[in-house]
């Protein structure tokens, strides 16, 4: 397996994750002069390439997801075929995913930090801002949803910027493969109330699952997911009442509870209306006083949070004693 790629200049060195349908692996990209840079391979299983409907949704994803440069977004290099398996290249981000950040202080019994839980969901609201708006080069709104935002695609790199990934199930204009109206497009546990009725999303539906975000990586759990019964999963997205997320957490205040509030409306039109609307009011929310998290202040907490004395990185936050992460 090691050299699977040398044609294309390209060595794996271990799998990162697995799905159905293909894996994503660390590899190394070689050039000539010594040339070496460390990029994820995502790679289509063979029998999925093999398949119009599948072969053409990852190519609509990698053309897709090329041109949309941000900070925020998981970049993509380059779309290649070996034999008859499809493959991107993309950048490899150094940290950690959502889940693996919340999991990590579940681990260690402690929430994580307020106003650092509002910053990251601001960075995905950010790439998000920036994917809504793309256009194609004949000046059309591609109407990019991403259709599935939750913690396993948002990253964390070690130099604290948040980065969203796998754009596989979205929905863009002539681009990618859609059955809205027929299927349910996402994971159960982090649907839109629009994904769960089948109904045709817009840009909206993303904002609400910012909002599950959020309250999942303020309270450390997924409010509406019933483990093993996803049919009544789905109805809470759609029936349950909301909770005063004050009263579950002492320190999220009117404010942040209004916040969450609006972002999990179940009509879209009293819903945050776009990402920059959303964004607007989480910058306001964190940096109201002059002065918030940074990439760099997030960085410094995760490199503690996951460090030999992880399980007082919260209080070392709030106390203002985290450290500037070293190399």
């Amino acid at each position: 397996m090691k050299h699977i790629f040398n044609e294309v200049h390209y060595e794996l060195t271990r799998k990162i994750a697995e799905g159905g349908m293909g894996m994503v692996y660390e590899a190394v990209q070689r050039g000539i002069g010594g040339f070496r840079k460390v990029v994820a391979i995502k790679l289509i299983r063979e029998e999925y390439s093999a398949i119009e409907e599948f072969r053409n949704n990852f190519i609509g994803e990698a053309k897709l997801v090329a041109d949309l440069i941000h900070t925020n977004i998981v970049q993509t290099y380059h779309l290649g075929k070996v034999g008859e398996q499809y493959f991107m290249t993309m950048e490899f981000v150094t940290g950690w995913n959502l889940e693996e950040f919340l999991d990590r202080h579940i681990e260690t019994e402690q929430y994580v930090p307020a106003d650092l839980a509002v910053f990251i969901v601001s960075r995905i609201c950010r790439g998000l801002a920036h994917a809504h708006r793309k256009k194609d080069n004949q000046g059309r709104l591609l109407g990019i949803v991403h259709r599935d935002v939750n913690p396993r695609n948002i990253m964390i790199a070690k130099e604290g910027d948040v980065k969203l990934t796998d754009f596989g199930i979205a929905k863009a204009l002539d681009l990618m493969y859609n059955q809205e109206g027929d299927v349910i497009a996402g994971k159960d546990e982090y649907l839109s109330p629009e994904q769960a009725r089948c109904e045709v999303t817009d840009h909206r539906a993303d904002l609400f699952c910012c909002g599950i975000v959020m309250s999942e990586v303020l309270l450390g759990y997924n409010i509406f997911e019933k483990t093993a019964e996803p049919e009544k999963t789905i109805q809470n997205i759609l029936e349950m009442d909301l909770p005063n997320f004050s009263t579950l957490r002492p320190d999220i205040d009117d404010r942040l509870n209004t916040i969450m509030q609006t972002a999990l409306k179940r009509p879209r039109d009293q819903r945050y209306q776009s990402s920059e609307e959303m964004l607007t009011e989480l910058e306001s929310f964190i940096y109201g006083d002059g002065y918030g998290p940074t990439n760099e202040k997030l960085a410094a907490y995760v490199y503690d949070v996951f460090g030999d004395d992880g399980e007082n990185a919260a209080l070392r936050w709030h106390r203002g004693e985290t450290q500037f992460a070293q190399d």
